[in-house]
């Protein structure tokens, strides 16, 4: 009797954890995601502050005693949230589930290795879990549509990466035969680093051509260089509208779906003919 007593205890709480955490319209699931959201905020400063040498070496101590407590936060957290998840594997594996998991194990490595502390910035990737707090449908829907732009655009990405390689290249090469080792070109790899370096406009100054005739070579790479750079943002920003003027909206959630889908991604409901610009008005 007290063994279904207390699976039945379980279980409510089971229930009642789920709706807090994961039940974000709730007056208890708001106050979770406003402490998570603090507590993130906390931590990631805390992480910026322990390399500041002065601040480290006078609060050491409350640093470290603040993150354990932040530490456990989260860990606790992290428990709940795969022992009150119907498929705990969906959640533990993840983009989320390995954000969660990578953010609170430098702390316990500590007790193992001192090499830990290389890796406690990596408590800084707790920032992405703001985007899954916030979970605004708006802002979700703009962030799926420049990935759907980004991918239908990969192709054209890769084939213009391909040509700028072949470019540098080849222009790395040829700056190596006019300028030679004496004016610090030694080698191919090493001229073509700093086409790559001239091409993107970041211009260390490590290395410059001395002869005229490299100068010349130069500020040809450099006028190329700026039409180069706006290439990919053309592509996307052309694949992005296109996507924009052709998508799906719902007419029962007003989700924007990709151009293919003939149900809705959010509500399941057939979707109409594509909405253009023309129907928006």
């Amino acid at each position: 009797m007290d063994k279904k007593i207390f699976n039945a205890k379980y279980e409510l709480f089971k229930r009642k954890a789920y709706i807090i955490i994961y039940g974000t319209n709730t007056p208890l699931g708001k106050l979770f995601d406003l402490v998570l959201l603090a507590l993130i905020v906390i931590s990631v400063i805390m992480v910026m502050l322990e390399t500041v040498q002065g601040v480290n070496e006078h609060l050491h101590g409350v640093l470290v005693f603040m993150e354990w407590v932040i530490t456990v936060f989260f860990s606790m957290e992290y428990v709940l949230r795969i022992i009150t998840n119907k498929k705990p594997y969906r959640y533990i594996f993840s983009l989320y589930g390995i954000i969660d998991l990578i953010s609170i194990l430098p702390m316990y490595l500590s007790f193992i290795t001192s090499g830990a502390k290389a890796i406690s910035v990596t408590r800084a990737l707790r920032l992405l879990r703001i985007f899954r707090i916030l979970d605004l449908v708006s802002f979700m829907n703009q962030g799926e549509e420049l990935k759907m732009a980004l991918r239908t655009s990969r192709n054209k990405i890769i084939i213009f990466i391909y040509f700028v390689s072949v470019i540098c290249v080849l222009l790395g090469s040829l700056m190596y035969v006019i300028e030679g080792r004496e004016n610090g070109f030694t080698s191919i790899p090493r001229s073509i680093y700093w086409c790559i370096v001239t091409m993107t406009t970041v211009g260390y100054g490590d290395i410059a051509p001395a002869t005229t005739l490299g100068q010349i070579l130069a500020s040809l790479i450099m006028i190329l260089g700026y039409g180069i750079i706006a290439v990919p943002t053309g592509i996307v920003t052309a694949e992005y509208t296109k996507m924009k003027t052709q998508h799906r909206r719902c007419k029962h959630c007003n989700f924007q779906n990709p151009p293919e889908a003939k149900y809705c991604n959010q509500c399941g409901s057939p979707l109409n003919e594509p909405i253009t610009d023309a129907d928006k008005k």
